[in-house]
């Protein structure tokens, strides 16, 4: 990352995790953690960020968790110079907080859809408009996008938050040639990630017959970590596709788009829903937090364990391109070899 690791106890690095009380941004945060790392913690329930930084503790970070809606700006601006204030000058922001409903898109209300709207994409563009307040004076520092899939590829019952995915790719697109054409050292990357297990399957507003569920094949958040933390340190890059299903996903869109109109028309409901019944009383945080003073912690973890992959081979492929490139350069090499021995 952008400052360099002392081994005497020094913090030398300033990390800010946007929703980081739970699922994606909770991982992050936990990984983050060291002893030469001050991660803050920006989310709105005051249950989840108050274990979140317990966990960044007990594995030697320091932590500040300050409770933000990041769909208002003065909120996130206050937070990032409370950040400064107290941990010191902003080395990494990662984007990652987000809301949404599951329902057809003439069962969301419009103030619900501008609600998602301003959580989901607004909250980004809070996000790095902060962080661009502190890095831009230095000429220096790293933001990541935590993007999806389903920033290229939109699938049924979830139209206001691919809407606001794929708002988040035109306006880091045009932030990244601004800031190329200022000769700015400041960073900009995004992380698309795959249907990761997550409490957002469990608190999000729904109006579908059953639960809803990620479509399969799941990870667990720690590999959307790994990517995550992987883009901080190498930011050079546009864009990181975490999962096969994430690169399939945003290829077969390229190629053959109206295929999968058809194809996700047939299937797209079925696979988003599981067989148990809805819980009339399960919580919901698009306007309040389900992690909330005197609600349950809901952790990194959602209710998928049992279905879903501790690791992807495709994100440690992406991660390690020269080692995979150098390894199968000398594979084609012994195979030509060999094959010129015979």
């Amino acid at each position: 990352m952008n400052a360099a690791a002392g081994n005497d106890g020094m913090v030398r690095r300033v990390v800010v995790v946007t929703g980081a009380s739970g699922g994606v941004g909770r991982a992050t945060a936990r990984m983050l953690a060291g002893p030469d790392t001050a991660v803050a913690l920006l989310a709105r329930g005051a249950s989840g960020l108050r274990a979140a930084a317990d966990e960044v503790a007990a594995a030697g970070g320091r932590a500040l968790p300050i409770e933000t809606d990041m769909a208002d700006f003065a909120q996130v601006e206050a937070a990032g110079r409370r950040v400064a204030d107290e941990l010191g000058p902003i080395d990494v922001w990662i984007n990652n907080a987000f809301s949404s409903v599951f329902a057809p898109f003439q069962d969301i209300s419009p103030a619900e859809f501008r609600r998602v709207t301003e959580v989901t994409y607004l909250g980004y563009v809070y996000g790095t408009r902060v962080a661009l307040d502190h890095m831009a004076p230095r000429d220096r520092g790293t933001i990541v996008q935590v993007g999806s899939a389903l920033a290229y590829r939109s699938i049924p019952l979830q139209s206001a938050y691919c809407g606001a995915k794929h708002a988040i790719v035109g306006f880091t697109e045009s932030l990244r040639c601004e800031l190329r054409h200022d000769r700015s050292n400041v960073r900009v990357t995004t992380v698309h990630l795959p249907a990761v297990n997550t409490p957002q399957f469990d608190w999000l507003l729904s109006r579908l017959p059953r639960p809803a569920q990620p479509v399969p094949p799941i990870y667990q958040p720690e590999v959307a970590a790994r990517a995550i933390i992987a883009a901080a340190d190498r930011p050079n890059r546009r864009e990181y596709w975490v999962g096969a299903p994430t690169m399939l996903t945003i290829l077969a869109n390229r190629l053959v788009p109206g295929l999968l109109d058809r194809y996700l028309a047939r299937t797209g409901y079925q696979a988003q829903q599981t067989d148990r019944p809805t819980d009339p009383h399960r919580p919901t945080n698009l306007w309040r937090p389900a992690d909330g003073p005197g609600q349950p912690d809901h952790g990194a973890h959602g209710a998928f364990d049992d279905r879903s992959h501790p690791h992807s081979s495709q994100a440690w492929l992406s991660r390690h391109r020269r080692l995979a490139l150098a390894v199968g350069g000398a594979g084609a090499a012994l195979g030509a070899y060999a094959l010129r021995r015979r």
